[in-house]
């Protein structure tokens, strides 16, 4: 694994490098395309995600974070499809090129830069595509295509805008840009901008081809062949065993992010015409190896390598510093759960991130300070006090759950999962200014909501009635394990922030952390929640006392509570990040062997076809599980390498922890703001 080591420490040097240093490491590979099952894999730059299809030249879906409106499931917002800026067609000889005419067809996702390549033959003709969403320019993607006749051949490329059902109203155009004291040829754009269902929001998106100097004034032509498609297209004769390469960039923006997506969609396409030869793609790789310089390195087990890196890949992927964007547990992989936010980012997702990307966890924490004002009206309306955060958020901060279902009123703790990804953060970035303009105000609104909604008992006791657990098959139960673990540490939470900014509290927060109720069976073991009678569950719930929230840490109880539940979560329709949970517990009791096995089950009966994208359940069909990916790279980070928040400040590395058994070292580099490295080593 040297090769690997010191292939990361010179990727940070610069491209140069990068063309040197080509690693399967760091490639997912797809070959026998159209052959079998297949899940695409997402190229996103935490903005935009593009979908890989089976097809070549295009995308099954392209997601644009923050855009919903009324679309599909329960009255309530949704992620919308969007137009594809990047939908292209090319026929060679009057014969349009396919999964199934193809040969030596395989695909290929570049971890270090996002980069997704396809490659196939068509009659001994070559062709490659390659296609990502720009990590530098948020709203703009790119696909370069090159082709290698084996003999004459006549091309026609088309690239499509086609209106999804989602939109209407679509408007389309092509205009030809001309500048004032440019020499170079104009260039023609395709423009398509759609309303919503509701009309809150306007789609825009552009497209055109970049051809080389040589044929930078290549003729392109418009065609509309009906009310919600059209396109730009063009042919050129090509000469046997001569190479022709061009491009296609494209924007996709909206109201949520512009005030006048239009021109902003055509600005933005402009500026990436008038880079300098190979600038963009330039600046792509440096801010993707920017981003490597914090890293997984396994050593001794490169099947390992790979997974953990891929699932590492997609947290990045899915997310964004500077923005105020929070990914759903699906990321930008689709429309699942339909963009909405749940308790998934601030328990599973963030993390991760805050011990690698701290400025990409507080995007995710400056969606829920903007939505801060929502959560108080929330909490009003059902007579609380404080803020209380929706269970599924959009673009609002309302509730997004549909009436249907008891969770958008009953399951409380997520609330509490928010004010503890707030204390976290504050805990490994040490940022004063940020505790007092936005973790202090999210920390004070949600204790007064625990202050209002916990009520003391005739035992002294103070107790929290009447929820959905954190074990969603557990409805409408009494003193929940997990809800008053979760509002415990946030009132204690809330408690330290107060002193760190010298604010005073009520006396009373810290009189109903400290008598929380905790239910123990006869047996010993945790219970659930009042009245628990041994019922399977969905989910971890009473583990999550011992990890992540270190409320149980005696450890004949930890194993004792994770022995017993353990043997309660189905093999069937449970989502992965249970198991995460459960090796971390193991390792930190120093069960090399349960580690091992719990962090395998975490991912691995999840993987589907070609690229090993995670589903949420064992046999699940709904990919990417970026809430279970973050859970298993928790078990890499907490559980093996035993990095933890300080209480004190900063990162650390606790003394329970264990590697397995036959990797032979495992590094966490560029931890923190300081970009510091752990080292666990076999020996």
């Amino acid at each position: 694994m040297k090769r690997i080591s010191l292939f990361v420490i010179a990727l940070c040097v610069g491209l140069a490098t990068y063309a040197q240093t080509s690693s399967e490491d760091w490639v997912l590979r797809a070959e026998n395309i159209g052959q079998g099952k297949y899940y695409g894999v997402t190229s996103a730059n935490g903005v935009v995600g593009i979908i890989s299809s089976p097809e070549p030249f295009t995308a099954k879906e392209v997601v644009l974070a923050g855009v919903y409106d009324h679309f599909g499931r329960g009255r309530v917002n949704n992620f919308l499809p969007n137009i594809n800026p990047l939908n292209l067609a090319i026929t060679l000889d009057g014969v349009r090129i396919g999964s199934k005419n193809v040969e030596n067809y395989t695909q290929t996702l570049d971890m270090r830069t996002g980069e997704f390549v396809g490659s196939l033959e068509h009659k001994g003709t070559k062709i490659t595509y390659r296609y990502c969403a720009l990590r530098q320019l948020s709203h703009v993607v790119l696909m370069e295509v090159e082709i290698t006749p084996s003999a004459d051949v006549l091309l026609d490329a088309r690239l499509a805008h086609k209106v999804p059902q989602s939109l209407h109203g679509a408007v389309m155009t092509a205009n030809d840009l001309i500048f004032k004291l440019k020499t170079e040829p104009p260039f023609k754009v395709i423009t398509t901008t759609a309303l919503s269902p509701t009309e809150n929001v306007k789609m825009a998106s552009s497209s055109f081809f970049l051809f080389e100097e040589e044929d930078a004034a290549h003729p392109v032509y418009h065609q509309t062949p009906d009310n919600d498609y059209h396109n730009l297209w063009f042919k050129k004769q090509l000469a046997s065993g001569k190479s022709f390469r061009f491009q296609v960039i494209g924007s996709l923006i909206s109201t949520a992010q512009t005030a006048d997506p239009l021109n902003q969609a055509e600005r933005l396409l402009t500026y990436a015409r008038f880079q300098k030869r190979g600038e963009l793609m330039r600046k792509h790789r440096e801010a993707w190896a920017e981003l490597w310089e914090s890293d997984i390195i396994i050593e001794g087990d490169l099947q390992a390598q790979k997974e953990v890196r891929s699932m590492l890949y997609h947290l990045y992927s899915f997310s964004r510093a500077g923005v105020a964007h929070s990914p759903s547990p699906m990321g930008l992989s689709g429309l699942g759960y339909n963009g909405h936010v749940f308790w998934d980012t601030e328990i599973f997702m963030m993390p991760p991130l805050m011990i690698l990307q701290p400025d990409m966890a507080r995007s995710m924490l400056e969606y829920r300070y903007k939505l801060l004002d929502e959560a108080r009206r929330n909490a009003a309306s059902y007579g609380f006090a404080g803020a209380m955060f929706p269970w599924e958020s959009a673009s609002t901060g309302a509730e997004e759950t549909p009436a249907t279902s008891l969770s958008g009123t009953f399951q409380h703790h997520v609330t509490a999962d928010v004010a503890i990804g707030c204390w976290n953060y504050y805990l490994a970035t040490q940022d004063k200014e940020w505790l007092l303009s936005r973790g202090w105000p999210i920390l004070k609104a949600t204790a007064e909501f625990w202050a209002s909604r916990c009520e003391k008992g005739d035992d002294g006791k103070w107790h929290i009635y009447n929820v959905m657990c954190a074990d969603e098959f557990a409805l409408n139960k009494d003193d929940n394990a997990y809800t008053n673990c979760a509002a415990k540490r946030n009132l204690e939470y809330a408690v330290a922030a107060a002193a760190v900014v010298g604010e005073k509290v009520p006396a009373l927060w810290s009189e109903i952390a400290d008598g929380l109720f905790f239910e123990k069976m006869a047996n010993g073991v945790t219970s659930e929640h009042v009245g628990y009678d041994g019922a399977n569950i969905k989910q971890a719930d009473v583990n999550l006392l011992a990890f992540p929230h270190k409320l149980i840490t005696d450890k004949a109880q930890m194993m004792r509570d994770l022995d017993y539940y353990s043997t309660k979560v189905p093999q069937v329709r449970t989502p992965a990040m249970t198991q995460s949970m459960f090796s971390i517990i193991c390792s930190r009791c120093g069960d090399r062997e349960q580690a091992w096995k719990w962090f395998l089950d975490s991912y691995r009966p999840n993987q589907l076809p070609p690229f090993g994208v995670l589903a949420e359940f064992k046999g699940g069909t709904n990919p990417y599980f970026a809430t279970g990916a973050g859970g298993t790279l928790q078990s890499v980070i907490f559980g093996f390498a035993g990095l933890d928040f300080n209480p004190k400040g900063g990162i650390m590395q606790v003394k329970e922890h264990i590697l397995p058994s036959h990797w032979t070292r495992l590094t966490i580099k560029g931890v923190g703001p300081e970009k510091k490295s752990f080292v666990v080593e076999n020996r």
